[in-house]
């Protein structure tokens, strides 16, 4: 699958209103079902629990495996350890054709979808069916699941109606109630006939040979009971150690899956159990277990891959991630979806198709924030993509961008300062850009995009500091270096100098570092961490020294990758340790200004507003209640949106790779924007004000306008100050 594979899917899924629909819907619903099911629990606890189990079990793989092993087959359980998927798909093949099977029940397996069981017992004349009621819908409609959990998600009850219409030979309504029940007819016999059921299992238990299987249909049962041969498929990171291990999983899974407090049936199978046999008699069952490698050992071994053995396939990062919610999983995904499906897909599946997958990953970092195994989605994904970059190498105008020219600041500003020249005969009205050529005309749909500003900031701030100086104006306070970002530097000058504003009245003597370039993200985030290296370096440089006593940014990406990135990025060298001393001096400004509230003279400005958190601000930095708590300083009567801390779409390049998928979520923001009917739009990041801005003048003509908090504030303390003057 290639790139343009990949957006002629896109394109299909976006022109697909029901599936937009039902993922949006779900979306919404299942934050309020989560949050109400993790009301009495501590969710921080528990996942801490969960990936000292997860992490346990890694590090002890081969031997919790033998134990397991030794003890299933103590219970008279036969265990077979499949390399990859041709073994395991041979061995229940061979099973089945040595027992004279004629049809299989299935429930509850995504590790045979991944190793593509159906095809091969098919193939071989043996009728396989499955019995969860969204796999059954699905095998008939002839498509694979879109998600973990729930695998027919993409499906709305009209489509799921004509599928069964067509499987029953008549017109079936459109209730749920009522397919269900017809589909129970439908199945049950099934059960009742077939030789072998097979199955997948949750969780694992090495002390005991437990296995656990987890279902909210009494079909699961059904499978592991009825048929004389039971047939468990699972992957090794399934297997715990101890089985008290298991109860931080139980807990978190259902939650996190589908915002239920527990499952409709938790079923715990230590050895074969009795069936009964033809002559009505007890028969005793064969019980088999399948545990599957391909490629778990690979990532088990990798230093940075082996997180994913927290994963508890709980769903949740896909329930939350605002892709998939445009697409689904049948665009983001292989077998598995989203980001942790992209990454299970390069070490199970295809490293081609992952190589594809992981530039759907947007970036805002949500799936971290619920993932209840605590695994560090992005960084994962990142990851990936610098092994892809790395593996194949970027286009050469990418590679030379992000090699050559960001990191070097006087080539990277000479080409901005040119452009701002260049885009004359492009600009509309108010700054605005009114066309773009060729490739990025589609960054236009639906948003407009700010001019490059005449005067970058450094040329202003650079004449404001001169004309104090030279005043003897300039504050003795302690020195703040401003690290203005590339947007606030050349695109929204104006919010620095508001940020100068700020911290001269609150007694600071602000600095700006000429040498200073951009923070490298953009690199980073294009999967070439060492060019994000190289403006490390020119930035520490440019910032090294001990007569900085903060260093502030506007910017929650430029403040992050200041903070935590160089450090990490630099090592323990002489420059790692600059690094760190420059890493203690950041701040974010809102955080900040918010340190030294009661020093600020602010007016009322009697607006109603509403505000945006910003991916990185909130996620990476922690900082959400210090902008509401500042607006309502400045007199703002504040509003909540719904969703305030969904992510805008922007995502940096994001949206020049992907227009189409960066537009409806922004459209979905905008609508959040508009029922809070304020008439102010407030973030704290240069890049969501960008995309906030252009999506609403598109809407509305900017009938609610959007502006950067420190630009808001130095507004309402400017006018609190000539109040006081004229007084």
């Amino acid at each position: 699958m290639g790139t343009q594979d990949l957006k002629r899917d896109i394109e299909k899924a976006l022109n697909n209103r029901n599936l937009c629909e039902s993922l949006g819907r779900f979306g919404n619903d299942y934050l309020k079902a989560r949050g109400a099911a993790y009301g009495n629990k501590d969710f921080e606890l528990l996942r801490k629990e969960i990936s000292a189990v997860k992490r346990r079990t890694a590090e002890k793989m081969d031997e919790l495996v033998d134990r397991f092993s030794e003890n299933s087959r103590g219970l008279g359980i036969s265990v077979f350890r499949a390399a990859g998927a041709g073994d395991a798909n041979k061995y229940i093949l061979d099973l089945a054709l040595d027992r004279g099977v004629k049809s299989i029940v299935k429930a509850k397996s995504m590790a045979t979808e991944e190793i593509h069981l159906n095809d091969c017992l098919t193939g071989k004349g043996i009728e396989v069916t499955e019995t969860d009621l969204g796999e059954w819908i699905l095998q008939l409609a002839g498509q694979k699941p879109s998600h973990m959990v729930m695998p027919a998600i993409h499906m709305t009850r009209y489509e799921v109606a004509e599928v069964i219409s067509r499987e029953m030979g008549t017109p079936v309504d459109p209730d749920i109630p009522s397919m269900v029940k017809l589909v129970r007819e439908k199945l049950r016999p099934k059960f009742l006939s077939a030789g072998m059921g097979i199955t997948g299992a949750n969780i694992a238990v090495a002390e005991t040979g437990t296995v656990v299987i987890c279902t909210n249909e009494g079909n699961g049962r059904l499978v592991t009971t009825l048929p004389p041969i039971h047939v468990v498929v699972m992957g090794m990171e399934k297997i715990v150690e101890r089985f008290e291990d298991m109860l931080p999983i139980l807990e978190a899974l259902p939650r996190s899956a589908t915002g239920q407090s527990a499952t409709s049936y938790v079923t715990m199978i230590t050895g074969p159990a009795a069936a009964p046999g033809p002559d009505g008699g007890p028969l005793k069952k064969e019980m088999h277990i399948v545990i599957l490698d391909n490629g778990r050992r690979d990532m088990r071994r990798d230093p940075v891959f082996r997180e994913a053995f927290q994963c508890i396939r709980c769903g949740s990062c896909l329930n939350v991630c605002p892709v998939y919610q445009v697409v689904g999983g049948h665009v983001f995904g292989e077998v598995y979806t989203g980001v942790i499906g992209t990454v299970l897909t390069a070490f199970l599946n295809s490293s081609e198709k992952a190589g594809d997958l992981q530039s759907l990953c947007l970036g805002c970092e949500r799936c971290r924030e619920v993932c209840p195994g605590k695994i560090d989605l992005p960084r994962l994904n990142s990851e990936l993509r610098a092994r892809m970059v790395e593996k194949k190498g970027l286009p050469f105008i990418q590679r030379l961008l992000f090699e050559k020219v960001l990191p070097n600041r006087k080539i990277f500003h000479g080409l901005l300062r040119a452009a701002s020249l260049v885009q004359r005969p492009l600009l509309g009205g108010e700054g605005i850009i009114r066309h773009l050529p060729f490739f990025l005309s589609g960054l236009q749909e639906g948003r407009k995009l700010p001019a490059i500003a005449e005067q970058p900031f450094r040329d202003l701030i650079k004449e404001r500091l001169n004309i104090q100086s030279a005043g003897s104006k300039e504050s003795k306070g302690p020195r703040v270096g401003i690290f203005a970002g590339c947007l606030t530097d050349f695109v929204y000058p104006e919010i620095g100098l508001a940020m100068e504003e700020v911290l001269r009245h609150l007694g600071f003597s602000v600095v700006f570092a000429e040498g200073q370039t951009c923070c490298g993200f953009p690199a980073y985030q294009a999967g070439m961490p060492n060019a994000m290296r190289d403006a490390a370096a020119r930035n520490i440089s440019a910032l090294a020294g001990g007569e900085i006593d903060y260093i502030v940014t506007p910017c929650p990406t430029c403040t992050h990758s200041l903070k935590s990135m160089y450090p990490e990025l630099t090592g323990p060298g002489p420059e790692g340790r600059e690094a760190l001393k420059i890493a203690a001096k950041v701040r974010d400004i809102t955080e900040f200004i918010y340190s030294l509230a009661p020093g600020l003279c602010l007016r009322s400005a009697g607006l109603k507003a509403t505000y945006h958190d910003p991916c990185h601000l909130k996620r990476n930095l922690n900082v959400f209640m210090e902008p509401r708590e500042l607006l309502k300083m400045a007199g703002m009567e504040l509003v909540e949106m719904a969703g305030a801390d969904n992510c805008c779409g922007l995502g940096g390049s994001y949206a020049v790779k992907f227009p189409g998928l960066s537009l409806p979520i922004l459209k979905k923001k905008i609508e959040s924007i508009g029922r809070t009917e304020s008439q102010l739009v407030v973030t704290g990041c240069p890049g969501c004000l960008l995309h906030l801005r252009g999506g609403l003048m598109a809407e509305n003509g900017e009938k609610t306008g959007a502006q950067h908090l420190v630009r808001v504030l130095a507004d309402s303390m400017a006018e609190s100050k000539s109040i006081r003057e004229v007084k």
